[in-house]
């Protein structure tokens, strides 16, 4: 059996889970994924990656929206004609996150890679949250805004989130039951927030 494991990371905005992925990827020694998703799947599809950042999860998903032509993304034929909807990417993207998760222990952010991977023996999913007043702050610092469009930015992306994750996966978005692990970034800080996840991961995988 394969010494491979993954870890996924879902997480609300604002509180850090991206940059507590990465230092824990990069304290495990594994491989990091979020938006490199996009690129890889665009490399494997041979569709442009503007198709993935259309149906990212960033967008949410509308059942209303879920089509989108791809005319005036790619001009060349044959494609300048046809139609993808969001399932058939969010299809694409989940066979390349299980053909990474095959290559080596990696670490994926978002993506609903708990779900696409739901089975593996060696599997950890986490999700991250924060206190409100945290995200916005975190935010409003990130993207140089007011506390008040911070909000905005914030309320707007979970509900984005929300409805993408429970859209594809059938399962809710952040509640507790979804995941093997939940924390709250607020309270132990960033880097704590890492070592801790990190001294879990090594015992759910025997890495001690």
């Amino acid at each position: 059996m394969s010494d491979n494991y993954v870890i996924t990371i879902g997480r609300q905005l604002g509180s850090g889970g991206r940059l507590i992925g990465e230092k824990l990827a990069s304290q495990l020694g594994i491989s990091f994924y979020d938006k490199e998703l996009i690129q890889i799947a665009s490399q494997e599809s041979g569709l442009g990656k503007e198709f993935f950042e259309r149906a990212d999860e960033r967008k949410g998903y509308s059942v209303f929206g879920g089509l989108f032509g791809m005319r005036g993304l790619m001009t060349e034929e044959p494609f300048s004609t046809y139609y993808l909807n969001n399932e058939t990417l969010f299809t694409i993207q989940s066979d390349v996150i299980r053909k990474v998760a095959d290559q080596g222990s990696c670490l994926f952010v978002g993506r609903c890679a708990d779900y696409v991977l739901a089975g593996r023996p060696r599997l950890l999913n986490i999700y991250i949250t924060a206190n409100l007043d945290d995200r916005i702050k975190r935010i409003a610092e990130r993207d140089q805004v007011t506390e008040k469009k911070a909000r905005d930015i914030v309320e707007k992306a979970d509900k984005d989130r929300a409805g993408y994750y429970n859209y594809f996966t059938n399962k809710k978005w952040g509640a507790a039951e979804s995941y093997h692990f939940c924390i709250n970034s607020s309270v132990l800080g960033i880097e704590e927030t890492v070592g801790f996840i990190k001294r879990f991961a090594e015992k759910r995988f025997g890495l001690e």
